[in-house]
This record gives structure tokens, C-alpha cells and sequence, in this order.
């Protein structure tokens, strides 16, 4: 059998075997884990100096590294396929963590190119004057941290463990390393190992540990940080470590939680959504055989209907077919191994204790499959508890399977009071065919869970799910749950950043940040803007247009080419009654007028405006009064994207401020263009 190797300060590590790691599914040796003991303080050294070169990038170029990596892992995939089903997954399964893993990379290559600047310095704003005259002012940025992240992983999702942390730390620019559960390290490694052989994974950017931790914690500085998956009780006493609290040492958390699922009292067994709730909670409790952290483990339904639901979920669950998941029709597979398996059985005898069995607890349950005897199987347990105002059981319990517990409650406000009573999960489902069912209970609810799935017939067409956690979307919970945060769009790459408060003049913060500032010193030339390429053009170069007086004719003709007949623009009597007191041109027409003073007709550098942003009108314009527009260079993105013909082109961010004959600011806004780079 092989021995697992780490990966550590750029060589492989390991060569004689140490711990047998098993098949869930028959219980023959897949791996070892290596004998050979890990150096922590070279491990973190190496990540800090070599790390760096992550820092020779910028966000758009580690960007396009996530999508070459995630590319040859997709190309692949197959490979870990074979491997993870030794964990127990079955193709479904497989889809979840592995086409879950490389879409998470996708996904956050992707976020990078459309949503990060070029550079290393991402600039939060608004800038805020601190002066009158606005000589002084101060910003945000964020930068990379200059630390090692330390990403400690559970055992269920060996490959989207890893990958949804190492996609936003990537790309923050900040190296890692990673601590797999050691019973399925084997699927990780080889993971570990594609990313590696496509070329697109920068020296020093990931190690991966096989094994134990060791002193690893003990050795970590202030701008290092720390992330876990797995139970609350391993998170507290990884939390509570010495080092950590005296460095201040970041620590994220995303734990075990007792996730609901809530079928409101609306909904009857004759409505679709009846059926739609029992098909999610069915489908919940078996994938990854129920071994997910977001899987449900309370149903509450009102009292009405429990034993309908019931029966419901009899029917669907008794379908199931459990066994090897290369046998032909089998939905659900293994827990992840022996010591699971004796876990969860234990904790199923706890609940019970407060609970009855609806199914489950087949002395004659037999998997299916060649050598399935010697795996770690059971089958789906449905338990009902009849007195869920009680604290404890299944309020408290975990069975880290396919296991769940129905809950009778009698109003909506015990519903929430029920649900709050898991002390924080990550996710909680509302089934309701009522808009004003979810106004109650959807602000009552989320103070205490991390995401709320709304679930009614029409959202059932494309719903991604209960238990999928999604790239754009927070990942994490409150209390139990870790009170972490992961994934949430790129709010997850700020998590691996440091954001500063900065203050100075206008000149230096735009020096700083790389974009132009208002205030800061312009630059003019003889050429038009927009004559110049991506390359040759400066941040703060700008643009002082000639001027343009805005007249009856302009608002009449605007209005009869748009169909706008708006009264403040044609009514002069309704005009005045207003607090204007007088006809207005239209906005619209004031930014189509701005951009005929600043636009370059001519064919040239810049191919197409793709956008505004940040549009604001400030002030009115009326009839005769004299605009004119200042054109500035804001910021430039260079996403290394080419033309549908192969031209080569950049992003240019342009600030456009327009104003009045007495110098008053009438309308503020960005454009974005794609401009061409020179012919090569």
C-alpha cells in the first residue's frame, strides 16, 4: 500500500508507513500516513520566505492561476473519483466535493478577474475629506498579511475542504498550510499533487501535513491565522491555545451544528411543497451519508401533520439502497470510517433516549456489495421526539450521520423558539407558500443561523439545495456553529487581508492606492485620453473639456427621443410648485451632453464604455445654464483578457465630474471602458 507524503518546504516528505488508513467500504488498506516526523519551524519559515513570491503576482495574475489549476483538476477528476470512494461517496457524493472543489476555484478565479484591482493593494473606499479644503483625507486599504495561514480540515470533504480556504487565501496572497483529517488524507493528497503538476501553483504557496499538528500552533505569529472545520469541542481546544491567545493570533471556526429544517403551518399534504420538503429533508440525510456539516438534524413541523411527514419520509427513506457505491443503483454510501461508525451509532442510542425510532435500528440491514460487511455502514435513522420544549437530546446531540429527528411544535413563534434552541447552526430551511409566513420568520430566525433557504414550489426548480454551501454566499454560523465566517463572495479574500486606515494628503493617498483621488495634482497633456493605449495611460491624467449651454431646444428634442415627458422637464407650472421652482433638463441628457464634451470620435484605443458606477446627480440644470466635464483617469485593470479578435486589452475606470457655470458639481460618476494595448 503506498505511504502518504507531506508536502513540505517544496519536497515530498515520508517514505516509511506509519498509521493504516482503511476503506470505509470494505475495510482493506488504502494508505499509510508517514513515520517521519514534520519540521513546523521550517515548514513556517519556508512559507514566510517563499511565500513571498506569491507577492511577484498580483490579484489578476493569481486569479488566472486558480483557473489553470481548477482546470486540471476538472481534466482529472476521474482519478479522485476512484480514490473517494473509499471514503464512502458515491458519484452524487463525488459531485458535491471533488466538481464542488475546482467549481469553488472557478468561481473564486472568476470573483478575482471581475471584482480586484491590479496590484497587491485593494483599495476600500470612499475616500472621506478631513478637511475643508480637502487637503487632508483618509481611506482604507487592504494589503496581504505577510503571515502563513494554517487551514485544519474535517474528514468529510477532503478535496472542497481544501480548496474553498485555499481559493481566497490564494488570492489574498498569502501562503498556506494544510491539515486534512487523517482518515481520508489520501484523496487530499492527491489533490494536492494535480495542483502541483499543472504548473500554475507558485513555489510556497501550499503545504499540506500528513498526520498530526504537532507544535505547529506553539509556532505561529501575529500574522499568521488559523482556520478549522470540524467538531465544536476540537475548535474550543485549538482556540484555547496558548500561543494563539497571546499573539492575538486570528482563529475562524466553522463547527458541527444542529441544522432545521422548518415546514410552516400553511403548508398541507395535498400542496407540491409538502412533497418538496420531504424530498429535501430525504436527500439531506443521505448525502455523504449524512456526514455533511449543513446536513438537517431537526425537522420541526406543526403537530398537525407530524405523522403525515412522517410516513412521507418512511416511505422515501425506506427506498434508499446502501452499499458500495460502484454497485449499480446504491444512493447511499459508508460513513467515513470504523471509529465514525461507532460514533454515530452512540450518539443515535443518546437521542433515543429522549426520542423513538420511525425507521432505523434494522437488526437485518445488510449492505450491499462484495466485502460490505467488513465497512462502515448503517443505514437512515428517523427519530421523533414529542417534547421538543425540553433542552437536551436532539437540541444538544449530533449523530454525524444519516440521522434525523422530527419535532412537533404549535405556533410560529415556538417553531423559532425551537430552532434557537440548538444554540446557533450554520443553515435552517423555511418551507412556507406564504410571502408573509417568511416576513414573520425570517428576521426572527437569523440571529441565530448562519444561512436561511427559503423552499416553496417555485424556488424548488433551481435550488441549489439545503446543505450547499456556494462560493457567492457566507458559509459559517453563530455559536455552536463556530461564529466563522468562510466563502461569501470576495469578502472571503479580505478575510486574509489587512485592512489599514490610511490618512494624508490627496497626492499620497492616490499614490498609495493607485487610483485617482479627488484633489490629488492632475496631470494634462496636448493628446486626448482617449488617443493614448493602456500602457502609455497615467493615473491622474486627465481631461478639462470645453463647455456647453443647455437650451429649451435640448430638453424638448431629448424628451421626444427618449419618450420621457417627465412634468419637471415640460410642465412649467407644475415646475415651479416644486422645490426646484422652475423647469429641469433631464439627468440623462446632462450625462449623454457630458459625454459628447469628453468623448474622442474618432476610432482609436478605447473599444467600448461597458458601464457606470457610482452615478449621482447633485444638482439641477436648467435651460441656459453652461456645463462642463473633467475626464480623470481613475484606475487601471490589466485582467490580461484579448478582444473576440485577439487583441490585446486592458480595463480603464474613468472619474467624470461634471459642473454648473458657477463651479457646483451637477453630476458624479465612473465609466468603465475596455481600451486596447499597443500592437505588438
Amino acid at each position: 500500500m503506498p505511504v502518504l507524503k507531506s508536502f513540505i518546504a517544496g519536497e515530498w516528505l515520508g517514505e516509511s508507513p506509519a498509521q493504516a488508513l482503511p476503506s470505509a467500504i470494505n475495510g482493506e488498506t488504502v494508505a499509510h500516513t508517514h513515520e517521519e516526523q514534520i519540521d513546523f519551524a521550517k515548514a513556517l519559515s519556508y512559507g514566510r520566505k517563499a511565500g513571498k513570491k506569491l507577492l511577484d503576482m498580483d490579484f489578476q495574475e493569481r486569479a488566472l492561476a486558480l483557473k489553470a489549476m481548477a482546470l486540471y483538476i476538472q481534466e482529472h477528476k476521474k482519478e479522485l473519483y476512484a480514490l473517494s470512494m473509499h471514503t464512502g461517496s458515491t458519484k452524487a457524493d463525488n459531485g458535491i466535493d471533488i466538481d464542488g472543489g475546482f467549481g469553488t476555484l472557478f468561481s473564486y478565479a472568476s470573483m478575482g478577474r471581475r471584482e480586484l484591482p491590479s496590484g497587491n493593494v485593494l483599495h476600500e473606499g470612499p475616500v472621506t475629506p478631513l478637511g475643508k479644503n480637502n487637503h487632508f483625507a483618509g481611506t482604507h486599504i487592504l494589503v496581504p498579511r505577510g503571515g502563513v495561514a494554517v487551514h485544519i480540515n474535517a474528514f468529510n470533504f477532503p478535496v472542497w475542504g481544501m480548496l474553498e480556504k485555499f481559493a481566497p487565501t490564494f488570492l489574498a496572497g498569502m501562503p498556506c498550510i494544510v491539515k486534512p483529517a487523517t482518515s481520508t488524507s489520501y484523496v487530499t493528497e492527491a489533490a494536492v499533487r494535480l495542483m502541483q503538476e499543472s504548473g500554475a501553483l507558485p513555489e510556497g504557496a501550499l503545504q499540506l501535513v500528513i498526520g498530526r499538528t504537532g507544535n505547529l500552533l506553539d509556532l505561529l505569529e501575529e500574522q499568521d491565522l488559523v482556520t478549522f472545520t470540524g467538531s465544536a469541542s476540537t475548535a474550543l481546544k485549538l482556540r484555547s491555545n496558548a500561543n494563539l491567545m497571546a499573539r492575538s493570533v486570528p482563529f475562524n471556526a466553522e463547527a458541527d451544528s444542529l441544522n432545521s429544517a422548518i415546514l410552516a403551518p400553511d403548508v398541507k399534504p395535498e400542496h407540491e411543497e409538502f412533497d418538496i420538503f420531504a424530498k429535501e429533508v430525504a436527500r439531506e440525510m443521505v448525502a455523504k451519508a449524512g456526514q455533511k456539516c449543513t446536513a438537517i438534524r431537526r425537522v420541526f413541523v406543526h403537530q398537525s401533520q407530524v405523522d403525515a411527514l412522517c410516513e412521507k419520509l418512511k416511505e422515501r427513506l425506506g427506498k434508499i439502497r446502501v452499499g458500495d457505491p460502484g454497485v449499480e443503483g446504491v444512493r447511499m454510501g459508508a460513513l467515513a470510517s470504523m471509529d465514525q461508525l461507532k460514533d454515530v451509532r452512540a450518539s443515535i442510542n443518546e437521542l433515543l433516549k429522549t426520542s423513538e425510532c420511525v425507521i432505523g435500528k434494522n437488526e437485518s440491514f445488510r449492505p450491499e456489495g462484495p466485502g460490505t460487511e467488513n465497512g462502515a455502514f448503517i443505514e437512515p435513522h428517523l427519530l421523533l421526539c414529542r417534547t421538543p420544549e425540553k433542552d437536551g437530546g436532539a437540541h444538544d446531540i449530533e449523530a454525524f450521520g444519516p440521522v434525523a429527528t422530527v419535532m412537533p411544535y404549535e405556533t410560529i413563534e415556538q417553531a423559532v423558539e425551537y430552532a434557537a434552541k440548538g444554540r446557533g447552526s450554520l443553515v435552517t430551511t423555511l418551507t412556507t407558500r406564504d410571502p408573509e409566513v417568511a416576513a414573520r420568520m425570517i428576521p426572527a430566525l437569523a440571529p441565530y443561523h448562519g444561512r436561511l433557504q427559503l423552499l416553496d414550489a417555485e424556488a424548488a426548480k433551481e435550488s441549489t439545495g439545503h446543505g450547499s454551501p456556494l462560493p457567492m454566499l457566507k458559509h459559517g454560523g453563530p455559536g455552536r456553529a463556530g461564529g466563522g465566517e468562510e466563502l461569501g463572495g470576495i469578502r472571503a479574500v479580505h478575510h486574509y487581508l489587512q485592512r489599514t486606515a490610511i490618512q494624508g494628503s490627496p497626492n499620497m493617498l492616490a499614490a498609495i492606492t493607485g487610483e485617482y483621488v479627488r484633489g490629488a495634482q492632475l496631470k494634462e497633456y496636448d493628446v486626448h485620453p482617449f488617443r493614448r493605449h493602456f500602457e502609455d495611460l497615467q493615473i491622474n491624467e486627465s481631461l478639462l473639456t470645453h463647455r456647453r449651454t443647455v437650451t429649451e431646444a435640448d430638453i424638448v428634442n431629448f424628451g421626444c427621443l427618449s419618450g420621457d415627458h417627465f412634468y419637471m422637464h415640460f410642465d412649467d407650472l407644475a415646475a415651479r410648485e416644486s422645490q426646484f421652482g422652475k423647469r429641469i433638463a433631464h439627468g440623462y441628457f446632462v450625462l449623454s451632453a457630458a459625454a459628447g464634451l469628453f468623448v474622442s470620435p474618432a476610432p482609436g484605443p478605447v473599444l467600448a464604455n461597458y458601464g457606470l458606477e457610482t452615478l449621482r446627480f447633485i444638482e439641477p440644470v436648467a435651460p441656459g445654464d453652461t456645463i462642463q466635464a473633467r475626464l480623470t483617469c481613475k484606475r487601471k485593470i490589466d485582467q490580461g483578457r484579448t478582444s473576440p479578435d485577439g487583441h490585446p486589452q486592458g480595463v480603464v475606470v474613468w472619474d467624470v465630474q461634471v459642473h454648473n457655470q458657477e463651479g457646483v458639481m451637477v453630476a458624479s460618476y465612473d465609466i468603465l471602458t475596455l481600451v486596447a494595448k499597443k500592437p505588438e
